[in-house]
């Protein structure tokens, strides 16, 4: 560990309680990691993993202090709450930390965020968990399966009610199991700048663990991983990357590489990507219409800004960027493009491995709502699309109601027609991220 004199546990329970006054999960501990980027890979490992699972076991948590405390967790003082979430989190997930040093550390934050008058009360809590690990109490599978999924894999039971109606309990649960494995981190290859062989070379010559997707994947599924996807993995940080700040690569899931895949988009193309920041399809269709164009659309400058980067450290010229609100109708775009990517706001249920406060954040009602403002954005872009053009409509989300009902819609209101079936990618399907992908021709 680091000789600095840096409490880690209070850097995670700072994480903790940003998260819990609306900061995004991932935002909040990249800036914590990055403001303490002179730490060890293992103390920032450790910071990560705490806060990580932390926030991804939140109901398991709760439902198991709930068990041993005079309090429920509902009317503790969110500090204390958040110190005995980290304190269980470390007692039944991170066997390498004893329990002596999580339930003594738990005290000391107690005490540093003035508290001492609760210290006895984490002390009793955790010592009584520790001593009893055994005697924890779960919902029965078999009486109650939405109460059993929701406790086990800390996921709200509407979400778990919703999937179970739409895809059973195996599906079910493999999605639910695959958002807290150890996920390989997938990178599109540069191609404007290197190959992806020169590029696993030179990842290995730096020390980073690299290999093609398609050796991970293809045993996991049928479809066609692309040639440029690479998997990284035991590497420190992004940014320590040589090769990342010298753009030969950009991080992206192969799910979303999948949605503008070279098999819809031409080498001539003129493409239009309507919510696109930080810009990863608009990138690798700009890639793919080599000789084409892409435009690249989102609805403020501060998300446009986040493509204009990856834009400058990748070096892709055949890429403009414009603020643009996808709701509102732009009549200068009538018919103009080949290729429209509507990669829509959604409720994210695909991607809670890697953002796991989404699963707190959303609701049935803003499933709803978001349906909604998807077709009010499909209804406004139709026409941007040229006759005999393709419109691919993608989300990173598991919900019937913002993906298949919605391509339903769709092509039963406006000029469009299915190409081949929807893909539904579910979490743990492939790579890392659930997603959606529908691709539609205009007659």
């Amino acid at each position: 560990m680091t000789d600095v004199k840096v409490n880690l546990r209070m850097i995670v329970l700072d994480i903790l309680m940003e998260v819990d006054n609306g900061g995004l999960f991932h935002i909040v501990t990249g800036n914590a990691l990055k403001k303490f980027q002179y730490l060890d890979k293992q103390d920032r490992s450790f910071i990560y993993r705490l806060a990580m699972g932390t926030v991804e076991k939140r109901i398991e948590l709760d439902y198991v202090i709930n068990q041993f405390s005079s309090t429920v967790t509902a009317k503790q003082k969110p500090v204390i709450r958040n110190i005995l979430r980290m304190g269980v989190y470390q007692i039944l997930y991170m066997d390498k930390v004893p329990e002596s040093a999580a339930c003594n550390e738990a005290v000391k934050l107690a005490e540093k965020k003035g508290f001492r008058n609760l210290k006895g009360f984490v002390n009793g809590v955790l010592r009584n968990i520790a001593r009893n690990v055994d005697s924890i109490q779960y919902p029965d599978k078999n009486t109650n399966i939405v109460k059993y999924l929701s406790i086990t894999y800390s996921m709200p039971e509407w979400i778990v009610d919703m999937w179970l109606k739409d895809y059973g309990i195996q599906t079910t649960e493999n999605m639910l199991s695959s958002f807290t494995r150890n996920n390989h981190t997938f990178i599109r290859c540069n191609t404007s700048k290197i190959t992806p062989d020169d590029l696993l070379e030179k990842l290995k010559e730096q020390g980073v663990e690299a290999s093609f997707a398609s050796e991970v994947l293809d045993s996991q599924s049928e479809l066609s991983i692309p040639s440029y996807a690479l998997v990284i993995d035991d590497y420190d940080y992004l940014e320590a990357l040589e090769l990342f700040n010298d753009g030969f690569f950009w991080v992206q899931d192969i799910s979303s590489m999948l949605a503008s895949q070279g098999d819809v988009i031409k080498r001539k193309d003129y493409c239009l990507d309507v919510c696109a920041a930080p810009g990863g399809k608009s990138l690798n269709a700009a890639l793919i219409a080599a000789e084409g164009m892409v435009e690249s659309r989102d609805l403020t400058r501060e998300k446009v800004a986040l493509i204009e980067d990856n834009i400058h450290r990748l070096d892709i010229t055949n890429i403009k960027t414009k603020v643009w609100d996808a709701t509102v109708l732009d009549d200068s775009a009538f018919e103009k493009y080949d290729v429209l990517i509507a990669d829509l706001p959604c409720s994210g249920l695909g991607i809670i491995g890697r953002k796991p406060d989404i699963r707190y954040n959303t609701s049935q009602e803003a499933v709803s709502s978001l349906s909604m403002l998807q077709r009010q954005i499909l209804s406004t872009i139709a026409s941007y699309v040229k006759p005999g053009g393709v419109m691919i409509y993608s989300t990173c989300t598991v919900s019937k109601a913002e993906n298949e009902d919605n391509v339903a819609w769709f092509t039963e209101n406006f000029p469009f027609s299915l190409m081949g079936d929807t893909l539904q990618i579910k979490p743990g399907d492939l790579g890392n991220d659930g997603f959606f992908i529908a691709r539609m021709k205009k007659q």
